[in-house]
């Protein structure tokens, strides 16, 4: 007869070392591995979500305040490019502007497939296609002031105009193209130190540019009549200045941080949608009228958008699966354990 304290002891060793075999063989791991990956989910969507809020609010901003400040008296070129204000818009009719300006995604698109090898599913297609439709519409309710607008520009000025916006927006679309290209291939690392390394050399070196163009041009001398003159005063003429070149720094590091977890195309995407909601807002704080089209812009926008989050999640879903497949199967047999 055996001892029953032994046979416990026992089974208690034999259990013991098929606990220690199955977490060796990685039957634990699937369950905290799965967990582990579940989590790093959530905090790149939260990531993307608080860079997506940067562009939108603080883009939105930055255009608004640029038109206060034109609105208000400032007559400066030179401050409004430090404003990142295109100041050939004075050369072309609003919707022209506009409906060029819409052309950014295709550029971006065309850029992103030969730089970035980047794949177009049937939801990205359709997320483009409507944020251009949405960007388009817009040219619609500026029908009635093209016609007083375009009677005051020269055909010179048009073409330059013209030239200057196309090239300004297959600009934009290589400059983010380019940006992903160094994130993925050149730098390999995507951490915060680097977008900002990448907004502070990339701003020095516009700010360098901007600053000779102001000198050499001579238009540094009529800023302080310009201050002087502006219909808010002269601390609210600092104040959105410098406002304004704050919303810019964080609006960059957003698409700088949406080129890095998702792609230049998808930041190219949000960016878009400002179109339709900058003149959403200017009804709120300008008291522009409401337009029809301006909802209808912004609803296909909306969508657009969501369409390209639906494609993120469809390819997240994918690469966990995909993970959760590749687990380590046992390398023996659980009868050896008790062997």
């Amino acid at each position: 007869m055996e001892d029953p304290q032994e046979v416990h002891l026992s089974k208690n060793e034999t259990a013991v070392k098929e606990s220690n075999f199955l977490e060796g063989n990685g039957f634990r791991a699937p369950k905290n591995e799965s967990t582990m990956r579940r989590k790093k989910v959530y905090y790149r969507w939260f990531r993307i979500a608080i860079h997506i809020a940067l562009v939108l609010v603080c883009g939105s901003a930055a255009l608004l305040l640029g038109r206060l400040y034109y609105e208000k008296g400032g007559k400066s070129k030179w401050m409004g490019t430090a404003q990142a204000i295109p100041t050939w818009i004075w050369y072309l009719p609003v919707s022209t502007y506009s409906l060029i300006c819409s052309s950014q995604l295709a550029f971006n698109a065309f850029f992103s497939y030969f730089l970035n090898s980047h794949k177009f599913t049937p939801y990205i297609i359709n997320s483009l296609a409507l944020l251009t439709i949405s960007s388009t519409l817009l040219v619609f309710q500026n029908e009635s002031s093209d016609d007083s607008d375009s009677t005051q520009i020269s055909k010179k000025k048009y073409v330059v105009g013209f030239m200057c916006t196309v090239a300004a927006s297959a600009g934009y679309g290589l400059w983010l193209s380019l940006t992903q290209l160094v994130f993925k291939k050149v730098i390999k690392r995507e951490t915060f130190k680097v977008i900002m390394d990448m907004i502070i050399y990339t701003f020095l070196v516009g700010t360098c540019a901007t600053l000779v163009g102001l000198f050499a041009s001579g238009e540094w001398k009529g800023l302080k009549n310009e201050m002087k003159e502006y219909e808010m005063g002269k601390a609210s003429y600092v104040l959105n200045l410098t406002s304004t070149a704050i919303f810019w720094q964080l609006f960059t590091i957003g698409c700088l941080g949406l080129i890095s977890e998702v792609s230049s195309l998808f930041c190219n995407a949000i960016t878009v949608l400002r179109v339709p909601l900058v003149p959403m807002l200017a009804v709120i704080f300008f008291h522009d009228k409401m337009h029809g089209v301006k909802v209808i812009s912004m609803v296909l926008a909306i969508w657009g958008i969501i369409s390209y989050l639906y494609q993120q999640y469809l390819d997240d879903t994918k690469s966990e699966n995909r993970n959760t497949s590749n687990v380590p199967k046992p390398s023996a047999p659980l009868d050896e354990v008790n062997k």
